[in-house]
C-alpha cells in the first residue's frame, strides 16, 4: 500500500500584537485568521455597531435554532451581507450540508476585501 501524503494550504501568520486569550473574551468577537472573525450571537448586537464598524466588518454569518428566529435575526441588513442557518442543536443534526455554503460565503468576503 502506498503512503499517500495529504497537503493543506498554509495558513496566514497571526498578527505579532495578538492579545493573548482570556476567559472573559468569550463574549467577544476574535480575529482567528486575517479577516475572519468568531464569536457569540451578542458581539453583532444593535449596541456592537460601533465596534463591528471599526474593525471594518462587511459580512456576519447568523447561525440560529428555527426555534429563535423570532429574536436571533440580522440587525443591520442594510450595513452588512449575512448569512442566516437554521441549525438544530442536537448531536444528530448533519452540520456538514452547511459547509459548501459558508466556505463559499466566507472566501466570497475576503477575496473581496471584506471581513
Amino acid at each position: 500500500m502506498e503512503d499517500v501524503k495529504l497537503e493543506f494550504p498554509s495558513l496566514p501568520q497571526c498578527k505579532d500584537d495578538t492579545e493573548e486569550w482570556t476567559y472573559p473574551m468569550r463574549r467577544e468577537m476574535q480575529e482567528v485568521l486575517p479577516g475572519l472573525f468568531l464569536g457569540p450571537y451578542s458581539s453583532a448586537m444593535k449596541s456592537k455597531l460601533p465596534i463591528l464598524q471599526k474593525h471594518g466588518i462587511t459580512h456576519i454569518i447568523c447561525i440560529r435554532q428555527n426555534i429563535e428566529a423570532n429574536f436571533i435575526k440580522p440587525n443591520f441588513q442594510q450595513l452588512f451581507r449575512y448569512l442566516v442557518l437554521d441549525i438544530a442543536d442536537n448531536p444528530v443534526e448533519n452540520i456538514i450540508r452547511f459547509f459548501p455554503m459558508t466556505k463559499e460565503f466566507i472566501d466570497g468576503s475576503l477575496q473581496n476585501g471584506g471581513k
